[in-house]
């Protein structure tokens, strides 16, 4: 038996989130599907992370167990001679049994995006969260300060959350703005349900002026949902890289 590792890019917007639903589309669906149309046999994959639906994915990781004699070397113009044009496979290797895309997993990687201007873009409507009102980026960049380092981050994980500890580190929390487009970096050693998106929703508050910079670490330390905003919408949001 084989494990093969598959990293994996989709883009979210036609799908239920990445985990298998019925009779919805989501992107494990797709994938399973394909991979026992190819491998001959039913196939069940693991996962680095159930992206929500809307949201992307440059970065994930999933494996996959089977004893077909695949060549590896021909693994990726198999899969994405089947795939759907919104999901591909960007590189595949055999790794030892065992392996877990999430447990086994050290750092997450997710960018967010937005588009600040007043006319929205129609190019990338599906990939960034567009917001009106000017955005103070130095604010929003200031906001980052107290969140980086191990916290709990209880404010920021959202209802029905499947885990046994709220408590997560962020290695690194970047705001950078390039014209009329911010993007938002979050790297961590795991990440709760929607905990970037509301991290980026309490930022654009900040932003836009309707929280002070120093709030966001009284958001932080009430360890209370309902001290953070809403959360972003799931288009911006994009599962980069995970490292192991």
């Amino acid at each position: 038996m084989r494990t093969l590792k598959l990293v994996v890019q989709y883009d979210g917007t036609d799908y239920a989130g990445f985990q298998i639903q019925p009779d919805r589309p989501t992107v494990q669906g797709v994938l399973e599907q394909t991979a026992a149309a190819i491998l001959g046999h039913p196939v069940r994959l693991t996962a680095a992370g159930r992206t929500d639906a809307g949201v992307h994915a440059l970065g994930q990781v999933v494996a996959l167990n089977t004893a077909t004699p695949l060549p590896l070397d021909k693994t990726v113009e198999v899969f994405n001679g089947r795939l759907p044009a919104d999901i591909a496979v960007a590189r595949a290797e055999e790794v030892e049994a065992g392996f877990h895309p999430r447990f086994d997993a050290r750092r997450k990687r997710y960018s967010y995006r937005l588009l600040n201007r007043e006319v929205r873009s129609p190019f990338i409507c599906r990939y960034a969260w567009h917001v009106r009102e000017a955005l103070d980026a130095e604010a929003m960049a200031a906001g980052t300060a107290c969140l980086e380092g191990e916290h709990d981050f209880a404010s920021f994980c959202a209802g029905g959350a499947e885990t046994n500890s709220t408590v997560r580190t962020l290695y690194s929390l970047d705001v950078a703005r390039e014209g009329d487009l911010l993007e938002i970096w979050a790297e961590g050693s795991g990440f709760l349900y929607q905990m970037v998106r509301i991290i980026v929703g309490t930022l654009v508050a900040v932003g836009l002026g309707r929280l002070s910079v120093e709030s966001v670490a009284q958001v932080l330390a009430a360890k209370d949902r309902a001290a953070a905003g809403p959360p972003a919408p799931p288009q911006g949001l994009c599962l980069a890289r995970v490292v192991y």
